[in-house]
């Protein structure tokens, strides 16, 4: 969800959006003890096409290589049929069902330098001295899809950790863009003994935030948070602790979230499918009056609203 959003709604048929996976990452404590949990989020470089200058999670488009039936034998943690479950999405194949999964657990790796997957004998991949510039190295390589993650775990007989990932919600860009991505949003913690850092092509910076320094420097206009990730961080803020939100996570049985544009005289912004104006019939949730229900375009910033404060 990147545009500012024109005035009319293109016929673009859902169900034949390019998936995408993005992910949250998550680590405890961090530098302020106070604070239960921190999220790592980048900066896209302002002169990419996509959401330019916008902070994110790390994720991207799912490749065909993401879906290899040779590559989901180098998988631990995850049937084809417990990702389905998981994600609440039972007729997805059973390579594009791994394929979302593997898609976070690459663009993490190129993105942020973060890779979920453990040796053979279940130990960590660890980034030391002997091995930092070579997976550096398969870094890029996997970003100019000169190298992929089957190849990868060939090369160094490792095992992608899937059950590392939890899947916490499913964004579809709305209608009115031209653009649009089927996102699925899925947690994970930071590996032990690994360190992200951007990856200084399609990323210009990075940090560690808590929730709450997140949802303040958007306020202030120190950090552009789209939609999606604006509302996500907001959710994230009502946890106590990362144990909380990971049991939440595993518990709750996502749906889709189709955003539906609207536009007053005053302003413009999207209405989420718990809104209770919210009109797209094959995406309306039950009325949530507790939470937040449009994101809303004020002073050229997104803020969440109720739809009575609206």
């Amino acid at each position: 969800m990147c545009s500012m959003y024109s005035n009319v709604e293109k016929p673009l048929d859902d169900a034949d959006l390019p998936d995408a996976a993005t992910v949250i990452l998550i680590r405890d404590g961090g530098c302020n003890a106070a604070e239960p949990f921190e999220v790592f989020l980048m900066r896209r470089h302002r002169e990419q096409a996509f959401m330019g200058g916008a902070t994110v999670f790390p994720g991207g488009r799912l490749d065909d290589e993401d879906c290899d039936q040779v590559l989901a034998s180098y998988v631990r943690g995850l049937t084809p049929e417990e990702a389905r479950l998981q994600l609440n999405e039972p007729d997805l194949s059973d390579g594009r069902a791994l394929g979302v999964f593997l898609a976070a657990v690459r663009e993490t790796f190129e993105e942020a330098g973060v890779l979920h997957a453990k040796t053979v004998g279940g130990e960590w991949v660890n980034f030391d001295d002997d091995t930092e510039s070579r997976f550096s190295e398969y870094r890029l390589m996997l970003h100019k899809r000169e190298l992929s993650l089957r190849e990868l775990a060939e090369k160094e007989g490792i095992r992608y950790s899937l059950d590392l990932l939890t899947p916490y919600a499913h964004w579809i860009t709305p209608r009115i863009e031209g653009k649009r991505f089927d996102t699925r949003f899925l947690l994970a913690r930071l590996p032990e003994g690994q360190v992200p850092v951007h990856d200084a092509i399609e990323m210009t910076e990075s940090d560690w935030l808590t929730p709450r320094d997140a949802l303040a420097r958007c306020e202030a206009g120190q950090i552009l948070l789209m939609p999606p990730t604006l509302k996500t961080i907001e959710e994230l803020s009502g946890y106590s602790s990362a144990d909380q939100l990971f049991a939440a996570a595993a518990a709750r049985r996502i749906y889709p979230i189709l955003p539906q544009f609207f536009q007053t005289e005053g302003s413009f912004g999207v209405k989420l499918p718990h809104d209770a104006e919210y009109s797209i019939d094959d995406y309306k949730q039950p009325v949530r009056l507790d939470e937040s229900s449009r994101i809303v375009m004020v002073d050229g910033k997104w803020k969440t609203m109720r739809a009575e404060d609206n």
